[in-house]
């Protein structure tokens, strides 16, 4: 009997050339557009430019002129960069240049075996550095996304029911974690009509992990001292004293705008320790600001507060933002300004706090472009209906 054929698996068609450097761009590239790369690469390189231009000695360098003044401060922004790499690295960087100077003096003096040496050495060393740099960045970026997972959970994460009235938020990290805080919340969850609402924004001074870190601190001693049931001022009083206690002698301090609204009365009590003014716009397009209050929360732990109260009817719409709304810049470094906010908000369309919050975002947006991000900006938007 004969032996059945073998079933071979079929051979694996081999794309076309021009499909194969498709995909590949797809995937360098993300599916993103050539102008929308370049955009990205432009903030990238302004970012990097401020964030080195720091150590550069300006006094100095404009002390000098022409070709003397470029070298002073291509040196500085040399060393800015070196010293900002560990002992071991700033070798590596090192011998990488010295490799690539030897390869142009053997490629000068016609030994082109030496110069490509030299050359392949040099780009070894120079991709061994980029791998170990990527590395930390890589592992601290997944740190930092679990440190803005757990952040997430201080948060709301949507807003509460309020009778006669609706919230919307926003939150967008200028890194991954955020040293801005917002919270609405009943005061006394246990009794039917869950107390008063508490609105709250806050936004702790420096950026990144310690700011987060305090902040996380700020949201569990209001939560504790809301839920004794202690009034207002008080609650202000205990938080600046708590706060003056590990603010590292006022270097860490909290602006904050605290509200307590009553859903019966429609009344709002509110103390402003130091933060930018909330806006009520009123249903006839009128604007208050709310700047009573004193002055921001860690500084002096005997300070006093004075409390502002405000009644809110339908049509009114109260805006809290923190400060890295008004100071976003666009590409030429510009603000986008308190009066352009105050206009944007004046031009406010009718409709739900979240309407609202998505047209003052998107005027905010719009103004920036593509530029990168500097501070943690935060919305919350309380709508009186």
């Amino acid at each position: 009997m004969a032996a059945a054929p073998v079933q071979l698996p079929p051979a694996r068609e081999r794309k076309p050339k021009r499909t194969r450097l498709r995909d590949f761009w797809q995937r360098v590239s993300e599916g993103r557009q050539v102008d929308e790369l370049w955009s990205q690469f432009a903030a990238d390189a302004r970012a990097t430019y401020g964030f080195y231009k720091k150590d550069v000695d300006w006094e100095e360098a404009n002390k000098k002129s022409g070709l003397r003044r470029v070298i002073h401060i291509a040196r500085q922004f040399f060393w800015a960069l070196l010293l900002k790499l560990a002992p071991a690295r700033r070798v590596l960087l090192l011998l990488a240049l010295v490799l690539f100077i030897g390869s142009g003096s053997a490629g000068r003096d016609g030994h082109s075996e030496g110069w490509d040496r030299y050359l392949f050495f040099g780009i070894l060393i120079l991709l061994l550095l980029l791998a170990l740099e990527l590395a930390d960045k890589v592992i601290m970026k997944r740190d930092l996304e679990i440190a803005r997972e757990i952040q997430s959970w201080l948060v709301p994460s949507k807003p509460p029911d309020v009778p006669g009235g609706d919230i919307a938020f926003f939150t967008r990290p200028q890194n991954s974690v955020a040293g801005d805080y917002y919270d609405a919340f009943y005061t006394n969850p246990e009794k039917p009509e869950g107390g008063n609402l508490m609105i709250v924004i806050a936004d702790v001074a420096g950026k990144s992990v310690p700011a987060a870190l305090l902040m996380a601190t700020f949201q569990a001693s209001l939560r504790t001292i809301a839920g004794d049931g202690a009034a207002l001022a008080d609650l202000v009083a205990r938080l600046n004293r708590y706060s003056s206690a590990h603010s590292l002698d006022g270097l860490r301090f909290t602006t904050a705008v605290l509200a307590e609204y009553d859903p019966a009365t429609r009344r709002l009590n509110y103390v402003n320790a130091g933060h930018n003014p909330p806006v009520l716009r009123r249903a006839s397009g009128a604007v208050e600001l709310l700047e009573d209050g004193g002055l921001p929360l860690g500084i002096d732990s005997s300070a006093t507060f004075q409390t502002g109260s405000t009644m809110l009817h339908p049509g009114d719409v109260l805006i809290l933002f923190t400060d890295g709304v008004v100071e976003a810049v666009n590409q030429t470094g510009e603000e986008y300004g308190n009066q352009r906010w105050l206009d944007a908000i004046g031009g406010l369309p009718r409709g739900s706090a979240q309407n609202a919050l998505q047209y003052l975002m998107k005027g905010v947006d719009d103004y920036v472009g593509n530029t990168r991000q500097y501070d943690d900006i935060t919305y919350l938007i309380f709508n009186s209906r």
